[in-house]
């Protein structure tokens, strides 16, 4: 069992309202939940300014499968990336847009450099890489 280290800190009062306000908003059930999950954000994204770091990602892409070959060319991207690529989610939005997910785990540099080649691609009209880790260094 870990030990559970207690600490004060010093903080203005109307920025603590503010943080208050909102960790009320988010639903957390105290500050000192709120305060251990901006540490890990933190530590995520200090993970992600190194390209060798092993972490995961999601790259969300919207299009129109009416464009020409678009369909094709992001099926062939993933192909050709395979040993990255965990998993992906389609779905039909409406009569013309697709919403495609892709899961991708490995080096931050690799995941960053194949999602914005997936995103990249001619048709696509919005994509956005989020970042995550595996979790095996959080706590």
């Amino acid at each position: 069992m870990r030990d559970t280290i207690r600490f004060g800190i010093s903080i203005d009062e109307r920025l603590l309202r503010r943080f208050d306000e909102l960790i009320t908003k988010k639903g957390y059930v105290n500050r000192s939940e709120a305060v251990r999950d901006l540490i890990r954000n933190t530590l995520v994204e200090e993970k992600w300014a190194r390209d060798d770091e092993e972490l995961v990602g999601t790259v969300t892409l919207v299009y129109d499968h009416h464009t020409r070959d678009l369909a094709d060319r992001l099926t062939e991207q993933q192909h050709s990336n395979h040993q990255a690529i965990v998993s992906t989610l389609h779905v039909h939005l409406d009569a013309h847009h697709c919403l495609e997910v892709v899961v991708i785990k490995g080096r931050a540099g690799e995941i960053r450099r194949l999602a914005d080649e997936l995103i990249g691609t001619k048709g696509v009209k919005h994509g956005k890489l989020t970042t995550t880790t595996t979790g095996k260094d959080l706590l």
